[in-house]
C-alpha cells in the first residue's frame, strides 16, 4: 500500500516524517527529489533549456550534475501563470517516475493533490495546525515576516479542502501528543492492508 503525506507550509510534515522514520518506516521526499532531478536528470535538463533558453543552468559540474540558474528560472516564473504550469509539467513526472521506481511505500509532498502525484498512492495522510501556529513556525524558521507567510499560505490549498480529500489527519497543533496518532494511523493502515 502506498501512503501519502501532505499538509500546508508550517504544519510539521517534515517532523512527522522524522518521527515515522525513527519507527523504520521510509519517506520519499518529493521536494528533495525534485532538487535532486533537476541537477541531474537529462530529460528535465533538456526540457527546461527548450522551455527557459540556455541560462535555464549555470554551469555543469564534473559529476554531470547542473547547478539551476535561479535568477533566470524566477524571471520566467514571474512573467506569466502558465509558465509556472509549463515548470511543473516537466518536473513533476520526472519526480513520479523516480517515487514509482523507488520502492518506497511511503511519500511526502506539500502539493500532493495539486500536483497529481496523488494518484500513485492509496491512502493520503494530512498534517494539519491552526494557522496561526503555522505562521509562527515559519517567521520562526525562513525568518521572513507574517506578510510573506500569509501570502504563501494563501497560494495553498486550504486545509478544509486537503481535509476533506484526505483519509487521515494528524493535528501538529503543538498540544496534541503526535506519536499516539501516529500509532492509530499506523495500525489502521496495516489493518485496511
Amino acid at each position: 500500500m502506498k501512503i501519502g503525506i501532505t499538509g500546508g507550509i508550517g504544519t510539521g510534515k517534515s517532523y512527522v516524517c522524522r518521527l515515522l522514520k525513527q519507527r523504520g518506516i521510509e519517506v520519499y521526499d518529493c521536494d528533495e527529489a525534485a532538487k535532486r532531478l533537476i541537477r541531474t536528470s537529462p530529460i528535465i535538463y533538456k526540457g527546461l533549456c527548450q522551455l527557459i533558453g540556455n541560462d535555464a543552468f549555470l554551469c555543469q559540474t564534473d559529476k554531470d550534475e547542473h547547478t539551476l540558474n535561479k535568477a533566470a528560472v524566477t524571471r520566467f516564473l514571474l512573467q506569466s501563470d502558465t509558465h509556472a504550469q509549463a515548470i511543473n509539467d516537466i518536473v513533476h513526472p520526472a519526480v513520479f517516475r523516480d517515487f514509482e521506481e523507488s520502492g518506497i511505500q511511503w511519500m511526502e509532498s506539500a502539493i500532493l493533490f495539486e500536483s497529481g502525484i496523488n494518484r500513485l498512492v492509496d491512502k493520503v495522510v494530512m498534517v494539519s495546525a491552526p494557522d496561526e501556529v503555522r505562521i509562527n513556525r515559519v517567521m520562526s524558521r525562513d525568518h521572513i515576516s507574517r506578510e510573506k507567510v500569509l501570502l504563501w499560505m494563501q497560494r495553498q490549498w486550504s486545509q478544509e479542502k486537503v481535509r476533506q480529500l484526505s483519509d487521515f489527519e494528524i493535528v501538529n497543533d503543538g498540544i496534541q501528543p503526535l506519536e499516539p496518532q501516529i500509532e492509530t494511523i499506523i495500525k489502521q493502515l496495516a489493518y485496511k492492508s
